[in-house]
């Protein structure tokens, strides 16, 4: 735990303060403060007292007047304030454990932090959580937390988490059910093992948990899994079995809640070769970063940017490169914006993982050297747009540390990086800069 001030933000309440770098902060209107939730939550009131402690160890009062919920400008060695911690479990199908050797360190760390659920949107098992934790958030009421469900039958919750006292992971659930605490779910669906009768049983149990939301998604499986569970991918089949029981249990929740609470990641209704539902089923996207509703909202967005767009004078030609799974998908779009504009010249190339094995087929694990070597096949017109989320965050480097740059120079095309929604894609293709 780190709570010693090593910067303060300019013009900020504890600026104009005179609270110094160097001393660390030890309560706010006699809290303790142990982390960021703690500094962001007794942080939040109009008046706070603070306790500080000077570098030559005494330790003084400073009184603080701000407006409500502003920040008091204080910044510490880390974001939490605390080391982050690293997930307890083993779960079957964890991706960290299937990735191959060599690649960049942070790669292989498994984050099971419930302050960066609440902060940054992560879902979390739960099983790290302490006593005192799961109080906390229970006391600040602390909302949403994101929970990596997977099942609620207690021998299968701990034989798929590898992780024998996970079972308490299901007491907080139900705890902060009863507590009113805000709950987004996920079920990494593993065929053979928490599909069928035992994912019935999940959704059941959820209904009763108080859950806000949860999606179903399928299990990523790469090539290298090695003396590690056997699981198989989910085929169209089980695809279809699993979007019929979303929707058995959500249409008892619509009766019961007003929501469907269940929602299928897209790549369910693509494997089952089913049509993706209308936008009414995803209520207001609600979870969209587990790839629910991704390609309905594209969709919708690009269509909506397209009544607006010009084509260029001399437009130039593009290909798109994805992976499998939304191949198709983009392809309509594509041809959807060529019949409005005929000179539209653009094309969709679907890529294989060859790096992970071809089982895994989203455009956001695809790496710089299967660009590279497949788009090298094809004559790829004066550009190449590829979607944001195949990026490190904030960077132009791709998963196995290929750079934006270098594949430029091996496909001796220019790339482009397009935005996550549909208007982006629609300004892409028209050339619109932004």
């Amino acid at each position: 735990m780190s709570t010693v001030i090593t910067s303060i933000d300019w013009h900020s309440p504890a600026e104009r303060s005179h609270i110094q770098i160097g001393e660390k902060l030890l309560t706010i209107n006699g809290h303790e403060i142990i982390d960021v939730l703690d500094y962001r939550f007794y942080g939040y009131d109009p008046i706070a007292e603070l306790t500080l402690q000077q570098p030559d160890g005494n330790v003084r009062e400073v009184r603080i007047r701000k407006e409500e919920g502003q920040d008091l400008g204080l910044n510490f060695d880390t974001y939490l304030m605390d080391e982050m911690r690293s997930c307890a479990n083993h779960c079957i199908f964890c991706f960290v454990d299937q990735m191959p050797p060599g690649m960049r360190q942070t790669l292989y760390f498994k984050d099971d932090d419930a302050r960066l659920s609440f902060l940054l949107g992560n879902y979390i098992t739960l099983t790290n959580l302490t006593e005192r934790e799961a109080q906390r958030i229970i006391d600040l009421h602390i909302s949403p937390i994101n929970v990596s469900v997977h099942t609620t039958d207690p021998q299968l919750h701990c034989t798929m988490l590898g992780n024998k006292n996970a079972t308490r992971s299901l007491d907080y659930m139900r705890a902060f059910g009863k507590a009113g605490i805000e709950m987004n779910g996920q079920i990494v669906i593993c065929p053979g093992w928490n599909d069928g009768d035992q994912l019935r049983r999940t959704l059941s149990d959820l209904m009763d948990y108080g859950f806000h939301s949860c999606s179903l998604v399928p299990v990523g499986l790469t090539k290298y899994r090695k003396g590690l569970a056997k699981l198989h991918p989910v085929d169209g089949k089980t695809a279809g079995e699993i979007i019929d029981i979303a929707e058995e249990y959500g249409k008892k929740c619509l009766e019961k809640f007003g929501t469907r609470l269940f929602f299928c990641a897209d790549e369910l209704f693509l494997r089952a070769g089913r049509p993706l539902p209308n936008e009414d089923y995803y209520e207001g996207y609600r979870q969209l970063e587990n790839g629910v509703g991704m390609l309905r909202s594209l969709e919708q967005d690009f269509l909506a940017a397209l009544k607006f767009e010009e084509l260029p004078e001399n437009p130039k030609s593009f290909t798109i490169a994805t992976g499998r799974a939304a191949e198709g998908f983009l392809r309509e779009l594509v041809e959807k914006a060529q019949e409005r504009f005929p000179g539209l010249k653009g094309q969709v190339i679907g890529i294989d993982n060859d790096f992970f094995g071809h089982t895994i087929d989203v455009s956001g694990l695809l790496t710089g050297q299967d660009l590279s070597r497949q788009l090298r096949e094809h004559e790829l017109g004066d550009r190449v747009l590829l979607p944001l989320h195949m990026l490190r965050h904030g960077e132009t480097v791709f998963l196995d540390d290929y750079t934006v740059e270098q594949l430029q120079e091996e496909i001796h095309c220019s790339v482009q990086i397009v935005g996550i929604d549909g208007g982006d894609l629609a300004d892409a293709l028209f050339e619109v800069e932004v």
